[in-house]
């Protein structure tokens, strides 16, 4: 009897060890993924600074979901993805750049600074802007790969994709989409490699381009990064030459 007892309970509190065991994995999956995320890189103080200056003259608009530069009924409007575990407010200088071209540029804010939370985002955000006459997708590093996904399912709604220091794992081949790439020579981060054997995701008439002296943190204003390279021009210049060929992708689509 006491050993028929003893098998019974101890079926009982099998069970239990093992919701136990789950529960505690789930503890510490979900501990280490806020650890994880709580390290992220933050905005510079140009882009600071810039954000400062831009919210007194009326010419910026902070939301809780995004960062707005520019004219919300302008021709052109770029969302762009920030990469991953950035700053949203890290890319102010280059959507200023984008802005001072004549184009409304937004940069979503992506839940735990990671885009693939966050890939529909362009939908509220061209939808809060009804003026805007047609629209093109940008992404830095994962999210870039996360633009070029949101691209996929939305071609009908896009002009183009502008993919910086990022590659289309998405297929875009068979869309009427202009794809852009631009990448610094000394990126120590961006794989080369996946850009190569992506390449056939990529629609007719995609160009590459690899800014000299660039690296794969000067696309925003967020400090060095783990891995990457030095870069040998400026900050500055690199935003101003990535605009620069964001406009030449756009123009030559109107």
């Amino acid at each position: 009897m006491d050993e028929r007892n003893a098998e019974k309970q101890g079926r009982r509190v099998w069970p239990r060890r093992v919701a136990i065991g789950i529960a505690a994995l789930i503890m510490t999956a979900t501990a280490a993924f806020f650890i994880y995320t709580a390290d992220y890189y933050r905005a510079g103080d140009t882009a600071r600074q810039l954000a400062e200056s831009l919210t007194a003259s009326g010419e910026l608009t902070e939301t809780d979901g995004s960062i707005a530069i520019g004219d919300d009924d302008a021709d052109v409007g770029i969302v762009f993805y920030p990469g991953a575990k950035v700053e949203a407010a890290a890319y102010i200088p280059l959507a200023c750049e984008l802005a001072e071209r004549g184009y409304y540029c937004v940069i979503a804010k992506m839940p735990f600074n990671l885009a693939f939370f966050g890939i529909d985002a362009a939908n509220g955000i061209m939808g809060d802007a009804p003026e805007v006459e047609s629209w093109w997708i940008a992404g830095h590093s994962l999210g870039g790969a996360m633009a070029a996904q949101f691209a996929a399912g939305h071609s009908s709604e896009l002009e183009g994709v502008l993919l910086l220091a990022a590659y289309a794992a998405s297929d875009l081949s068979a869309t009427n989409l202009a794809v852009s790439i631009v990448y610094g020579s000394e990126d120590g981060v961006h794989n080369r490699d996946a850009l190569e054997k992506n390449a056939a995701n990529l629609p007719a008439g995609a160009s590459t381009t690899v800014l000299d002296g660039g690296n794969h943190a000067g696309f925003g204003d967020y400090g060095p990064q783990a891995g990457d390279g030095e870069a040998s021009v400026s900050a500055a210049e690199q935003w101003s030459q990535t605009a620069d060929l964001a406009e030449e992708a756009i123009e030559a689509t109107r």
